[in-house]
C-alpha cells in the first residue's frame, strides 16, 4: 500500500478523531541531524483534515504526512496500530 492510500484510509477510518502526523529532518544545537515527528492537526472533520492536509503540503512540500483515524479516550498504545511515523538512517545523511 502506498502512502496516498494509507491516507485515505486515514481520512476514511470509522474512528471520529483525525490525526494528521509530519515528519521532517533538521539541524539540533549541535549540528547533527535528527529527526522530528509532530502532530499537527487534529479534527472531526473529514474535509477539514483534508483540507489542512493539503495546507501542509503546498507550506512545507519536503515534509511527509500522514493521516490517522482514532478512537476517543483511548490508550492508543493498546491499538494494534496508532499514529506513529518511522524515521530511517538514510533520512538523516
Amino acid at each position: 500500500m502506498n502512502d496516498e492510500e494509507l491516507i485515505q484510509l486515514g481520512l476514511s477510518g470509522k474512528a471520529p478523531l483525525k490525526v494528521i502526523l509530519g515528519g521532517w529532518t533538521e539541524l539540533n544545537p549541535d549540528g547533527q541531524k535528527v529527526g522530528v515527528v509532530g502532530l499537527l492537526y487534529v479534527t472531526t472533520d473529514v474535509q477539514q483534515a483534508q483540507q489542512q492536509l493539503a495546507r501542509l503540503r503546498k507550506q512545507k512540500p519536503d515534509h511527509y504526512y500522514m493521516v490517522y483515524s482514532v478512537p476517543y479516550d483511548t490508550d492508543l498504545s493498546t491499538l494494534s496500530h496508532w499514529p506513529t511515523l518511522e524515521i530511517d538512517p538514510e533520512d538523516l545523511s
